[in-house]
């Protein structure tokens, strides 16, 4: 990923926006980035917590185009269906879990 590239990832446990602070090589095992949370439709906002440090394993998609702006993004209508895609099928998982984990507790 090179710097200001945009891409969903989880984010603790949540389905986020980011943007990396530097480049990085296929090699790093550790991301940094820049974390931005929805506003309305296809914003995002800086995040309460704007930097972090994730798993270049938790990167879900990248998208090919790269913002020089650190504190709102606007994605593509492409870009935006393909982040609540992502944040559906992660919520019906963790959904599903605790319907799991709630059954085998009765």
């Amino acid at each position: 990923m090179n710097h200001g590239t945009v891409a969903v990832a989880l984010v603790q446990h949540q389905v986020m926006i980011i943007q990396a602070c530097r480049s990085h090589t296929r090699r790093d095992r550790w991301l940094d980035v820049y974390t931005y949370v929805p506003f309305g439709d296809r914003l995002f906002l800086a995040s309460p917590v704007p930097y972090a440090r994730i798993a270049s394993s938790d990167v879900l998609a990248i998208f090919p185009f790269r913002t020089p702006t650190t504190d709102m993004i606007e994605l593509s209508e492409q870009a935006y269906r393909e982040f609540l895609g992502l944040s559906a099928k992660h919520q019906l998982k963790y959904e599903n879990m605790w319907r799991r984990w709630k059954a085998r507790r009765h």
